[in-house]
């Protein structure tokens, strides 16, 4: 085998190799969520903080004052943390984080971290049976379980309704209305629906976003909508002025720009990253009209691009249009240099964290575009494939 043959076919990555590498990150990776546990136990605090907070006031019976700025201070830092979190998301979220306000902060993130991770193993597994080693391991989920934030959850709701899709569009539209717990990573959903004429999964997405707007209305009361709108004022201070570290942490080519160079070439860089992921969407649900996963594939792959606002502990959803198209490239046959791409793209979320700080950029919406670009290039061929077999 010569070099370039080493790269352009990879034929030394077998499905034997992969499972076993597969098995050596996962060994590796409870190291490391070990050590995230550690350090979230420790004065510096966690993230889950803000949900284990929100959830303490509701089993007190109190819940608007997950909200309250001052007595979440107080709650969370009564675990020792010196470091608190104000809680942001709307309130049907209060729903989710409700039970773990009853046990003991260790044990509740011990808990949501096997809860959400286990959500989202079925949903990966549900949709790609025969990779589950790629799905278990999947950097991008091993980061938001060390964050022990909320990517699990919502990307267990983004891989379902892309499985859903293809044949169960109502429960596709009702997983992506329960994301009205983080509204900005089912923003292309309306216009992926609309445009593949898959009515029934748009008035489902609508139906169930108002209806746990409503009972959450009901069951934690008008005081708590109220209190809030003045979270918005908490996300607000976030995204003011430049603070290095945490526009690095985020994984948008608006946030990158900012930093490098400034707010209105970011709002020009971000307003184009939506553009171009709004018209794959809707393109690809016209022009693969008869291939329902591209679609699905390159509307999740395309809300890595959409929203100003994301996280690398947001990108579990990923391992949707990543494994697409190693499902194609097994089906198929992958194209030249396609293998060594994806071991790229399946490592990027850790990659891209790991390099941001002493690179001063990360590089994560750069891979999120080569992984749109493939996916749409993969959907394309086999439509052109399709076409001329008729």
């Amino acid at each position: 085998m010569d070099a370039r043959s080493f790269f352009r076919d990879a034929h030394w990555l077998t499905g034997q190799r992969v499972r076993g590498y597969a098995l050596l990150l996962g060994l590796a990776s409870l190291a490391l969520l070990a050590n995230s546990f550690v350090k979230a136990m420790g004065v510096e605090g966690t993230d889950f903080l803000a949900f284990w907070g929100a959830g303490n006031v509701i089993v007190q019976g109190d819940p608007a004052s997950a909200y309250d700025l001052a007595v979440q201070q107080r709650i969370q830092t009564g675990t020792g943390s010196e470091g608190w979190f104000a809680f942001v998301n709307p309130p049907p979220f209060l729903f989710a984080v409700a039970p773990f306000g009853a046990l003991p902060f260790p044990v509740a993130w011990l808990v949501w971290v096997a809860i959400t991770y286990a959500l989202w193993a079925w949903a990966g597994i549900r949709a790609f049976p025969k990779l589950w080693p790629l799905v278990l391991v999947y950097p991008g989920a091993l980061i938001a379980a060390g964050h022990a934030q909320t990517g699990l959850l919502t990307g267990a709701l983004l891989v379902l309704a892309a499985h859903a899709f293809t044949h169960r569009h109502v429960w596709s539209g009702a997983a992506i209305g329960a994301l009205v717990i983080k509204p900005h990573l089912a923003v292309l959903a309306p216009f992926w629906f609309a445009a593949s004429g898959r009515w029934s999964a748009f008035i489902a997405a609508g139906a169930t976003a108002v209806g746990l707007v409503l009972l959450s209305w009901a069951v934690f009361g008008a005081q708590t909508l109220l209190a809030y709108t003045t979270s918005w004022e908490a996300s607000a201070a976030l995204m003011e002025g430049v603070n290095r570290d945490f526009l690095l942490r985020m994984t948008t080519f608006y946030s990158q720009t900012r930093l490098l160079a400034g707010d209105t070439a970011a709002a020009i860089a971000g307003g184009l990253s939506f553009s171009l992921a709004l018209a794959a969407t809707v393109l690809s649900a016209r022009r693969f009209r008869e291939d329902p996963s591209a679609i699905a594939a390159t509307a999740l792959a395309a809300t890595a691009l959409a929203s100003p606002y994301l996280f690398n502990y947001d990108l579990p959803f990923l391992i949707y249009p990543t494994l697409w198209l190693v499902d194609r490239g097994l089906r198929d046959g992958f194209r030249p240099y396609e293998k060594l791409a994806l071991v790229a793209l399946w490592f990027a979320p850790y990659a891209t964290r790991a390099a941001a700080l002493p690179l001063g950029i990360n590089l994560m919406p750069l891979a999120a575009l080569v992984l749109l670009w493939l996916v749409w290039s993969r959907a394309a061929a086999d439509h052109a494939g399709t076409r001329s077999a008729r």
